[in-house]
């Protein structure tokens, strides 16, 4: 079982830059495969960006390719999300999720994953 602690959020200006970070609990956080997913108010929860157990495999839903980037550091149990050239439609809760079902990026993006955050609120100004 792993414990997520999401952390990074706030409000900034449109083209602004925020680094969403999700510490893990647990000695195996190299076995699970990590994501980052977001709810907008009214809307479902949908998929971000995911990262495979070594960190060299990763993923993004098409809206955010480009924009932000997923990456991982192993020793430190922390998985971040760097969010660039920030949007007002990126305004939402966004979660971390972890799942050792799975150890690529693709398949993380696939699946309803076993374990999430609290979440951690980022809004966009125009």
């Amino acid at each position: 079982q792993v414990q997520l602690v999401e952390s990074g959020g706030g409000l900034v200006q449109a083209g602004g830059s925020l680094r969403l970070s999700c510490a893990a609990s647990g000695r195996t956080f190299s076995m699970y495969a990590m994501g980052w997913f977001r709810q907008a108010p009214g809307k479902e929860r949908e998929f971000v960006a995911a990262i495979g157990w070594s960190g060299s495999n990763t993923y993004y839903a098409d809206s955010v390719k480009g924009r932000l980037t997923i990456s991982r550091d192993n020793a430190k149990n922390t998985v971040y999300l760097q969010m660039n050239s920030l949007k007002p439609e990126d305004t939402a809760a966004y979660y971390c999720a972890a799942d050792s079902r799975v150890s690529t990026a693709q398949a993380m993006g696939s699946i309803s994953p076993r374990y999430w955050g609290q979440g951690t609120q980022v809004t966009v100004s125009s």
